[in-house]
């Protein structure tokens, strides 16, 4: 978790490490939303599924290591003689 400190102008930095993983670069914009007490900061994208495409992105792909983990499943059966 990160604390932040509101200037005098109510200026809030946000860490470079998070500017970097959601890409927001000078300009870009994001909108505060109050969820009943807890603030957000949210992208405001003009083309939210053209400008967040990749965005989660993982090394490897989730069919992958499904396809993986059922293949070491029927090894483990063929083992117990299923």
């Amino acid at each position: 978790m990160t604390i932040l400190t509101i200037s005098t102008k109510g200026w809030v930095v946000i860490p470079a490490e998070l500017r970097l993983k959601y890409k927001l670069n000078p300009g870009a914009k994001i909108r505060m939303v109050d969820y009943g007490g807890v603030l957000s900061l949210v992208p405001a994208y003009d083309d939210p599924i053209k400008q967040t495409a990749g965005i989660l992105k993982q090394k490897r792909s989730l069919t992958a290591a499904l396809r993986q983990q059922r293949t070491n499943d029927r090894t483990q059966e063929r083992a117990r003689g299923r």
